[in-house]
C-alpha cells in the first residue's frame, strides 16, 4: 500500500515498526512530497529510523535522504513573537546589515552596519522605539567602512563590538563562546576564521538562525587571499562549526551579489559548489580564483581598525 493512500486511522495498523519501514521504503520521493501533513511526525520518525537502523534498501535510503534534506528546508523554526528581525542592504558593497531586537524590553543589536547607511539605521531604530545596545561586526571588513563608530555618535548608548582576534578596536572585544545578550535573547560568538583571522559567526539558537559574515555565503564563501586568510582554515571552520548546526537553521551572510537573502545549513551542505568538495579540491579552487585587488581595502581596513571613524584614529595619534 503506498504511503499516500494511508488514512490516519490506518496508521494504527502499522504498530510494527518494520512493516511501516518497508511500506515507506517502497514509496517514491514524489509520493512522499504529496502526502498530507498529517503524517509529518510519522514520516520524520520513519526517516530517522531507517537511517539509524541502516535499513537494507538502497532506493529507500536514497529517498529518505532526499526527504530529510527537504524537511530541513521547509521545517524552519519560526521567529518567536517577542523577536524582531530586519535585513537591510547596501547596493554598493552588496552588504547585508541585520537588526535584531527584543520586542518586550526594546533592547536591540545591529550586525555589520555600513557607514553610509548609519543614519538610515539610526532612524529606523528610533522609529521602532528600540534601544541599540551593541553594533557588532562579524569581522574587520575590507569592502566597506563599518558604521559602528557613526552609530555611537547618533545613538550614544550604543557600544561597538568585534572579535578580539580581529585586531580592531571596539568597546567590547569578543572571545569564543561569549554571549551577546539583548533582552531575553542572545547571540553565541563562534569563531569561524579563514576569510580573515578574526571572523566569527553569531548564532541565535532559540530562533534557529546564524549570521555567518563572509565565512559562508549563499552558494559560496569569502575569499582567502588577504588579511591572514586561509582556505584550509575556512573549510574547517565551515564544516566544524556552521555545518554542524541543525540542518534547518537559517543562515544569513554578510553579502550576496545575486539578490538572494537567506539560505540554510541543509542547502549549503548539499548545494554549495565550493564547500561540498573535498578539502584538497576546495583549496585548489580558492588558490586559483585570481581575484582583483579589493578596491576599498586601503580605505576600509585602516578605518575599521578604529571603529570606522578616521577622527578616532587621528585622536589616538595625537594622544
Amino acid at each position: 500500500m503506498p504511503l499516500g493512500s494511508l488514512k490516519s486511522p490506518e496508521l494504527n495498523l502499522y504498530s510494527n515498526q518494520s512493516s511501516l519501514v518497508k511500506t515507506i521504503s517502497r514509496t517514491s520521493t514524489s509520493d512522499m512530497n504529496r502526502t498530507s501533513c498529517i503524517f509529518l511526525r510519522t514520516r520524520r520518525f520513519c526517516c530517522e529510523f531507517i537511517l539509524r537502523e541502516n535499513y537494507k534498501t538502497n532506493q529507500g535510503k536514497r529517498n529518505f535522504r532526499t526527504y530529510r534534506n527537504k524537511m530541513a528546508l521547509t521545517e524552519q523554526i519560526p521567529f518567536s513573537k517577542d523577536f524582531l528581525f530586519r535585513q537591510f542592504f547596501d547596493p554598493i558593497s552588496s552588504t547585508y546589515t541585520y537588526l535584531l531586537a527584543d520586542v518586550t524590553d526594546k533592547q536591540a543589536v545591529l550586525i555589520d552596519p555600513v557607514i553610509e547607511w548609519a543614519e538610515r539605521d539610526a532612524t529606523i531604530i528610533k522609529e521602532l522605539d528600540l534601544k541599540l545596545i551593541y553594533a557588532l561586526n562579524t569581522h574587520m571588513h575590507a569592502d566597506h567602512v563599518t558604521g559602528t563608530g557613526k552609530l555611537k555618535e547618533l545613538l550614544p548608548n550604543c557600544q561597538s563590538a568585534i572579535s578580539r582576534t580581529s585586531g580592531a578596536k571596539a568597546d567590547l572585544l569578543l572571545d569564543p563562546e561569549d554571549r551577546v545578550k539583548f533582552g531575553r535573547h542572545e547571540l553565541l560568538v563562534c569563531p569561524t576564521p579563514g576569510h580573515t583571522e578574526g571572523c566569527v559567526t553569531y548564532v541565535c539558537r532559540e530562533q534557529g538562525i546564524a549570521f555567518t559574515g563572509d565565512t559562508l555565503l549563499i552558494r559560496g564563501c569569502g575569499r582567502t587571499d588577504f588579511q591572514g586568510g586561509s582556505p584550509q582554515i575556512l573549510y574547517n571552520s565551515v564544516h566544524s562549526v556552521i555545518f554542524t548546526l541543525p540542518e534547518n537553521f537559517r543562515l544569513y551572510p554578510a553579502h550576496d551579489y545575486s539578490g538572494r537573502t537567506v539560505t540554510s545549513v541543509a542547502e549549503e551542505r548539499n548545494y554549495n559548489p565550493r564547500l561540498t568538495k573535498s578539502l584538497d579540491e576546495f583549496v585548489s579552487i580558492m588558490e586559483n580564483l585570481n581575484l582583483p585587488y579589493p578596491k576599498m581595502i586601503d580605505k576600509a581596513v585602516p578605518a575599521n581598525r578604529v571603529c570606522g571613524i578616521y577622527e578616532l584614529m587621528d585622536k589616538e595619534e595625537k594622544d
